[in-house]
């Protein structure tokens, strides 16, 4: 390639990057937009995007799960992307002629995938391609895309795994308060979660393959009685907390996990997010599970 249309390609890729105005709908999708070294397309995103820093500067367009059409439109965004919960909203964006994008984050894998899919159809870095959609990238290029960096740190994550002697039960809730008697929101089979404590060499304690977002009360965390109890903790939304107090609540329901105190609260920011930094918890979990 000659060095005029060396500068030619460029100055186009570098154009197309400069125009484009991304909105993201989840912390999730900002966070792996900036991993890929792409943020400066980002106009705005959604409540919470907090890592890394510089999303917190950004618009921001509503909560994750109901974003404001209006605000999104005022932003003039050449994309919108979100999750499979946002498929209402991007649904209506379309109807004014706003490009989409909808991802899946659920399973480690389509993680994987939705980074893969982000640097390709975000201009920049990522790998050229054709009008059919092809790479025109040689298999020996593939390592230098930001997304595969990504994807090896994740599978990185998985190989070091030291699973456990023992298989244990194991219960991830989502977040933290006092007040057990109802609305305890746990990690089903369906979810990232379940996946990592398979890996870690334990088993998850709910046990029913329902898509729905499992809700249990006082009662069924004693009829499920978990060797193993992982509370998930969010400075960001529960700020209030007396943390104490509700692991002082947690202690007093008669599980194998109270009893032997396997009962753990762990807050770091990443946990909840399921991005690239998912190589992050797999460490976090499987460190805990096997302690």
């Amino acid at each position: 390639m000659g060095i005029k249309t060396f500068l030619i390609t460029l100055f186009f890729i570098l154009n197309l990057s400069a125009n484009e105005r991304i909105i993201s709908l989840s912390p999730s999708i900002t966070e792996i937009i900036y991993a890929l070294d792409k943020g400066d397309t980002l106009v705005a995103t959604s409540s919470y995007s907090l890592y890394p820093k510089k999303a917190q500067s950004l618009p921001v367009i509503g909560g994750y799960e109901n974003p404001h059409i209006e605000k999104i439109l005022s932003h003039k965004p050449s994309l919108v992307v979100g999750q499979s919960f946002n498929a209402s909203t991007l649904q209506k964006l379309k109807h004014f002629g706003i490009k989409t994008l909808m991802l899946d984050l659920k399973s480690i894998d389509s993680i994987k995938n939705s980074i893969l899919i982000l640097d390709k159809k975000i201009p920049g870095s990522s790998p050229r391609m054709t009008q059919n959609g092809h790479s025109q990238l040689l298999p020996q290029e593939y390592d230098n895309w930001e997304s595969t960096k990504l994807i090896k740190n994740i599978d990185l994550a998985i190989k070091n795994i030291k699973k456990t002697k023992k298989s244990h039960s194991v219960m991830i809730v989502y977040g933290l308060r006092s007040d057990l008697r109802s609305g305890i929101y746990i990690a089903s089979k369906s979810i990232f979660f379940n996946e990592i404590i398979d890996k870690c060499g334990g088993y998850n304690t709910y046990a029913s393959n329902s898509t729905t977002q499992p809700v249990l009360n006082y009662e069924n965390v004693i009829a499920l009685n978990p060797e193993i109890i992982i509370i998930l903790h969010s400075h960001a939304t529960e700020s209030n907390v007396d943390i104490d107090e509700a692991l002082n609540a947690w202690k007093k329901i008669p599980t194998i996990a109270s009893k032997t105190n396997k009962i753990h609260i762990i807050d770091d920011n990443y946990l909840h997010i399921p991005s690239h930094r998912i190589a992050l918890t797999i460490k976090r979990i499987c460190g805990v599970i096997n302690d």
